[in-house]
């Protein structure tokens, strides 16, 4: 186990490079399933989660070699079907390998996935669409049979735009008989990335960033010749908040300015100041962080998965903030362990209310999921009065590509040590 160790109190400056996003790589490394041959996917980062999809398709028959910056994904002998417990219980994204393997080999069998403790993120509503699209499916001992000779077009209406189930609903549509109509579908730029691999496969899809997406299939597809997922607007989202946090100024490459409207925003609103340019976005903190509400909504609006790092802003900021999570009902958890560095924080169901303060003291703290790690990461970056130590960092490990060595090059006084 390790721990990750902070002395707080520096103003971060520099310029930070954003790795590819991890909700865009899984779906495309999953995408490979659909047809055998060599994809080259580039800007995949190395995550926790990406390893562990890696040992489960490597399971299947999948080969992958790592070349010149592109991770190529051979899929020409897949000959297996499962994803078993050991592997699928710590990653929730798992499920994504459903639509692909229906696809290709008409039967998958799906231990149902784990994840990070934020909620109830069921997969009834993968399993439904499914069903429509004529697969018959059972659930025995913790697994997910499934089995189509072919899936079938389907008009599809999802109860709520879940990321996920419109993108295992996409991968299952693109080689099924027919027309598939996904209505209420997610608009995500996750989306629209997945759909654009799609079609460089050969995929016939119109509406991706919508709340329709209609896919005419298509008996074969081709392999992915070159491929670079998009960058992750949740690390974007979490080094803006670090500038406005530190009063510091750091330049943020590689990032998509156009998928950060929400937070732009927002933290316009702190007091930031942010400009946009061809490189990325420049980012200088305010003197005094003003107090600024969010709701989570679905893209375009504020992202849940950057809730509990703004929320540790609106620790330090002047005056009250109120904070309503709509997406997940076990996402404040967090809180806790924000109180324990002297935030200010009460829970009314699923508002939070928060009284700024002028500083949070460093204290040892246990992240409980992927984005809470980062939110204490964050309040140790501007903790006083001796060292914030973040356990149970694994979690934070599944999403973030070396984020305390950028933080690191960024001035911060930030390591990593055995617990």
């Amino acid at each position: 186990m390790e721990k990750i160790v902070i002395e707080g109190g520096q103003a971060l400056k520099g310029n930070v490079r954003i790795s590819g996003a991890k909700n865009a790589a899984l779906p495309a490394i999953a995408a490979c399933l659909l047809t055998g041959g060599e994809h080259r996917l580039y800007g995949i980062p190395s995550l926790r989660d990406i390893r562990t999809i890696r040992v489960i398709m490597s399971n299947m028959g999948v080969t992958f070699n790592d070349s010149n910056g592109a991770l190529v994904v051979n899929s020409e002998n897949l000959n297996d079907c499962e994803a078993p417990y050991e592997l699928v219980r710590t990653m929730r994204a798992s499920i994504l390998l459903l639509g692909p393997l229906l696809a290709r080999l008409g039967k998958a069998r799906i231990s149902l996935p784990g994840g990070c403790a934020i909620g109830a993120r069921p997969v009834n509503l993968h399993l439904k669409a499914f069903e429509a699209m004529g697969v018959e499916m059972f659930l025995e001992q913790g697994y997910i049979h499934a089995r189509a000779d072919r899936l079938k077009g389907a008009n599809i209406f999802l109860d709520i735009p879940t990321v996920t189930g419109t993108e295992n609903v996409m991968m299952g549509a693109v080689k099924a008989e027919g027309t598939t109509e996904i209505r209420n579908a997610a608009k995500e730029p996750e989306i629209r990335d997945l759909a654009d691999l799609l079609r460089s496969m050969g995929a016939r899809i119109q509406g991706d960033g919508t709340d329709t997406i209609v896919i005419d299939g298509v008996r074969d597809l081709r392999p992915a010749a070159k491929h670079e997922v998009i960058p992750d607007r949740i690390e974007s989202g979490t080094f803006m908040i670090a500038a406005a946090m530190t009063r510091g100024e750091i330049m943020i490459e590689g990032c998509r300015p156009d998928h950060l409207d929400a937070v732009i925003e927002k933290l316009r609103c702190v007091g930031a100041e942010i400009t946009v340019n061809d490189k990325g976005m420049f980012v200088k903190g305010p003197e005094r962080i003003r107090s600024v509400d969010i709701d989570t909504m679905p893209f375009p609006g504020f992202p849940t998965d950057l809730q509990a790092q703004f929320m540790t802003l609106m620790c330090i900021a002047k005056g009250s903030s109120v904070i309503r999570e709509n997406i997940f009902e076990n996402r404040f958890i967090h809180v806790s362990e924000l109180k324990r560095m002297g935030a200010n924080v009460r829970i009314h169901g699923n508002q939070a209310l928060i009284r700024g303060r002028k500083n949070l003291l460093a204290a040892p703290v246990m992240a409980t999921d992927l984005r809470a790690s980062a939110s204490l990461i964050l309040a140790g970056l501007v903790a006083l009065e001796g060292r914030t130590e973040v356990h149970r960092i694994y979690h934070l490990d599944r999403g973030y590509e070396a984020l305390e060595e950028k933080f690191h090059t960024l001035g911060a006084r930030i390591w990593r040590e055995k617990a």
